[in-house]
């Protein structure tokens, strides 16, 4: 079940102290790539042009920024397991600090933008009608 929507206001009012630094640089960056929709959740902060292309994940001590990308990264900056699923690969990397995104980041997140939305609908397995928070069940390691 989806989690009711938030405004952004309802989201930072209870959120850690580094959350909205960190948001502010990932939208900002965002904003110069296209069109975007910001959907704030109880859970975190889901990017979307179509599908969900990035998530911010409200953590104990820092933010969790999941994003798919069409090839396996090898970073020692990645948190977690890399994901594959459906031909996409999920990634994750911890930021408690919004000095953290630098150009590489900057650069992945580019690349999740559009690698999901934009162009990327005719890849093999894709599919614009399934429902984008598909991306929860790999952030939380599930599979189906």
């Amino acid at each position: 079940m989806c989690s009711p929507g938030l405004s952004l206001d309802d989201y930072f009012a209870s959120a850690k102290p580094w959350e909205e630094p960190i948001f502010t640089v990932v939208r900002d960056h965002i904003a110069t790539l296209g069109p975007v929709i910001v959907d704030p959740l109880r859970m975190g902060i889901k990017f979307k042009n179509g599908p969900m292309f990035l998530q911010l994940r409200s953590m104990k001590k820092w933010v969790a920024l999941g994003f798919s990308l069409g090839t396996r990264l090898t970073s020692d900056r990645l948190s977690r397991k890399v994901i594959d699923y459906n031909n996409k690969y999920f990634h994750v990397i911890n930021i408690d600090d919004p000095a953290m995104i630098d150009d590489e980041i900057l650069g992945w997140i580019t690349q999740a933008y559009h690698f999901v939305g934009g162009t990327h609908h005719d890849r093999p397995g894709s599919d614009p009608m399934v429902p984008d928070d598909i991306d929860d069940d790999l952030f939380n390691g599930k599979r189906s």
